[in-house]
């Protein structure tokens, strides 16, 4: 399982600029991000290399931000990799909640991460199918 980190922006110009900066700015890399919005917030969810230290650096310029788990995936990167990946869920009634898309790659897979109902099960069934789940050290190494 890996932290993925969701930050509640309120929706104004340049909040999300100022995340993302200030994560920068602290010396951590984003991996992979998602941005969800309504007409009042957004929730940006993002893995990065240093959980932790994004969080404290988050907390400290006043964003609201708390860690969650999720399961990262390799996908392999052909047509319907995704479509075989998410078939071992779904014949198991396992119902994911939401995905998005890694920004580096595992060798020539592709990373997806995965919030579902049932974590532990749902990385259980993926092994099982053959998948690689990453942990949260593998993630911090790409």
């Amino acid at each position: 399982m890996v932290r993925q980190i969701s930050v509640f922006l309120e929706n104004k110009f340049g909040r999300l600029a100022e995340a993302t900066e200030a994560i920068g700015a602290g010396g951590v890399n984003l991996r992979a991000l998602s941005v969800a919005d309504t007409s009042d917030f957004g929730i940006l969810r993002c893995i990065v290399n240093d959980t932790d230290k994004a969080l404290a650096i988050l907390k400290d310029k006043g964003f609201t931000a708390n860690a969650t788990g999720v399961v990262a995936a390799e996908v392999p990167d052909v047509p319907g990799g995704l479509a075989v990946l998410l078939k071992i869920p779904r014949d198991n009634d396992v119902n994911v909640e939401y995905l998005y898309a890694f920004v580096e790659k595992s060798h020539d897979n592709a990373i997806v991460i995965l919030r579902t109902e049932d974590l532990e099960k749902t990385e259980k069934l993926l092994k099982e199918g053959g998948v690689r789940v990453l942990t949260e050290a593998d993630v911090a190494s790409l």
